[in-house]
């Protein structure tokens, strides 16, 4: 039987978002270390990948007959897109389907982390419902309304983000070399700045950026002492764009009032890693989620049918694949 398309993800998670290609594509779906892989990538005029996972063996591509590798959403870091480029493989994306998923996720743990609310249950849990509610009244916790927050990274999910926190009333800043949207900032008179100044002034950060060489490393030690004592931190963006052991110590030392850690840099993340053997109130100002800010049933379901719709749009009509990046 000959495949038009291999699937580098179950089957059963397209089933569950109702979001299965047509019955006109044959799909075949196997993990990526399947021995089926090379064989099938010699047959195929598609691959389909989601966005996180490691990097693609690029052996896989060696005499392929794929020419459009389709991502179940924006990120692109697991593909070696110069080789791509030079085999004459067209790459697309689904860029924007989360931006609604993440937004929602930034504030609600900005509000979380600032208001202690995931803190507050773990001393409730342990007995200490008067003397954490005593210290809570004593502290003076803060909402969002009139907080400044600085989005780094201000392309279609940091503006979808800065959107959001305008709503709950927070005054925005942002840092963008090259903004993807900049007409979209003076509508919720968000104002550019460089990223030291950010840092310094705003009350809640959140990341937004790709990984790439430039933002490697974007947010190290240097960067948190600069950050706004008790400020919270989001990373939502990609694993390694913060520096991991920098930020265990900025929480360890109490100058960060909070971090939501979404993303990895090792996924999962390893056992020694710092941030996961902080103690005492450390502890309490950080909050895991297992790389799933952009992940919900809304964002999952038009994500995959955006992507089948690409592929049917190059196998069945032979059209130009949308959102090529390359």
């Amino acid at each position: 039987m000959s495949v038009d398309v291999l699937c580098l993800r179950p089957r059963i998670d397209f089933e569950r978002a109702n979001a299965l290609p047509t019955a006109e594509l044959t799909v075949a779906y196997h993990a990526p270390n399947d021995v089926e892989v090379i064989p099938l990538m010699k047959q195929a005029r598609a691959l389909v990948i989601p966005a996180v996972g490691p990097k693609l063996n690029p052996e896989i591509f060696e005499n392929t007959t794929v020419k459009l590798v389709q991502v179940t959403g924006a990120g692109l870091d697991r593909l070696d897109l110069p080789l791509l480029k030079s085999m004459g493989i067209a790459v697309a994306n689904v860029p924007g389907g989360s931006n609604s998923a993440i937004a929602e996720y930034a504030v609600t743990v900005a509000s979380v982390l600032l208001r202690r609310f995931a803190w507050a249950d773990a001393e409730i849990r342990a007995g200490n419902y008067q003397s954490f509610r005593t210290r809570m009244l004593s502290d003076n916790l803060s909402g969002l309304d009139g907080l400044l927050v600085g989005v780094i990274g201000f392309g279609t999910i940091g503006l979808a983000v800065a959107q959001a926190f305008h709503r709950a009333g927070c005054r925005i800043c942002y840092f963008d070399p090259a903004p993807g949207d900049a007409a979209a900032a003076p509508a919720m008179n968000a104002e550019s700045l460089p990223l030291d100044e950010l840092l310094k002034s705003a009350d809640v950060v959140t990341l937004h950026v790709p990984l790439v060489p430039a933002t490697r490393g974007l947010i190290n030690a240097r960067e948190l002492k600069k950050m706004k004592a008790r400020a919270i931190l989001i990373q939502a963006s990609r694993g390694g764009v913060v520096h991991e052991a920098a930020l265990a110590e900025a929480l360890r030392s109490g100058h960060l009032g909070g971090a939501a850690i979404d993303v990895y840099e090792t996924e999962p993340p390893s056992p020694d890693n710092g941030l996961l053997s902080l103690s005492g109130d450390a502890t309490r100002r950080i909050l895991f989620t297992p790389h799933i800010a952009g992940v919900t049933r809304q964002a999952t379901e038009y994500l995959f049918l955006s992507a089948w719709r690409n592929v049917e749009r190059f196998i069945l009509k032979n059209e130009l694949p949308m959102n090529c990046v390359q």
